[in-house]
């Protein structure tokens, strides 16, 4: 079954190499990663794995969190298997059809940024909820926000971590389930793919 592991590790040489080996002798099989972001001497990334029949999740947790500065931040099945979607792939399915770019990147988003939901919205003047524009299926269906004029995190309720950006006159919003928060990397590359998505578009 496939898993999302975010993991933080030391950014020095043979890091990755022992995580990964904590991970095969726990049960886990690695099928991607990417880096999500670099800081202060740690990198975060993204490790798309499988797990064998019958192993927990728990100890592919636990196998990498004996390792010195090695920290699991957040593992949750992964709807979307086979790989991880990078930017790249997005921008080259925007490009095939430029007059959809803006509604195609709310369908992409998901796959991209791992997240369980996409929304374009246009935010409601005082008091009038925001309107869906164009949603993913998974998406809420009402919208309580208004203008937003940079990427930032949200609330988001008890159930998602959230996140939004301008979007031209529109916002663009994602959900997660359960976490983790958004980092600012990846808000950078949100705020990144929807200027190209705007840009495709014209």
């Amino acid at each position: 079954m496939p898993y999302l592991m975010r993991v933080e590790l030391p950014d020095v040489p043979g890091s990755l190499g022992r995580v990964a080996s904590a991970i095969g002798e726990a049960g886990g099989d690695i099928e991607a990663i990417e880096i999500v972001e670099k800081r202060d001497g740690f990198a975060v990334d993204d490790v798309l794995l499988e797990i064998t029949h019958g192993t927990m999740p728990d100890s592919i947790i636990s196998a990498c969190s004996v390792l010195d500065g090695v920290s699991v931040l957040w593992i949750s099945r992964y709807a979307a298997g086979g790989n991880l979607f990078l930017d790249l792939e997005v921008v080259e399915a925007l490009t095939e059809d430029p007059a959809s770019a803006r509604d195609r990147l709310v369908d992409l988003l998901p796959i991209a940024f791992r997240v369980d939901w996409a929304a374009r919205v246009t935010p409601g003047a005082d008091g009038v909820a925001a309107t869906v524009v164009h949603a993913t299926d998974a998406a809420p269906s009402a919208y309580d926000i208004g203008h937003i004029p940079a990427p930032t995190r949200l609330p988001g309720d008890e159930v998602y971590v959230e996140c939004a950006a301008p979007f031209g006159d529109d916002l663009v919003l994602l959900g997660r389930r359960g976490g983790p928060e958004f980092l600012d990397s990846e808000l950078a590359r949100l705020e990144h793919l929807v200027g190209l998505a705007m840009t495709i578009s014209h």
